[in-house]
């Protein structure tokens, strides 16, 4: 498991709706903006890239995710500082690896 609740649990204070509202706006955001990040890498589009890396960061951040999140801080500021593109894209798939099986766990793990 790369994924921890501790943070949403702190957060939550028993209140389950509000964990399973987190774990389902990640569900629903986090691949839609993980395709797009794609979509931008292979446009070369440094702008979006450094807009989708910002906003997947907190998303994999309350979720434990700390090399993920990591991940996303490079490839962020790699796209803001127009960095070198190779190195995005070989950031990328470990990237979306790791989202990827979260997401699988969290579907797994909370029946979704």
């Amino acid at each position: 498991m790369i994924y921890s609740l501790d943070k949403i649990n702190e957060m939550a204070e028993g209140d389950q709706d509000f964990i399973n509202s987190v774990i389902a706006v990640f569900l629903e955001e986090v691949p839609e903006d993980l395709e797009g990040l794609e979509k931008a890498i292979s446009q070369k589009d440094y702008e979006n890239v450094y807009k989708l890396a910002h906003k997947i960061k907190p998303n994999v951040d309350i979720l434990g995710m700390e090399q993920t999140r990591d991940r996303a801080l490079e490839i962020e500021t790699l796209g803001k500082n127009t960095g070198n593109f190779d190195e995005i894209e070989q950031k990328f798939p470990l990237l979306k690896k790791d989202v990827l099986q979260v997401v699988s766990e969290l579907k797994n793990d909370f029946n979704l």
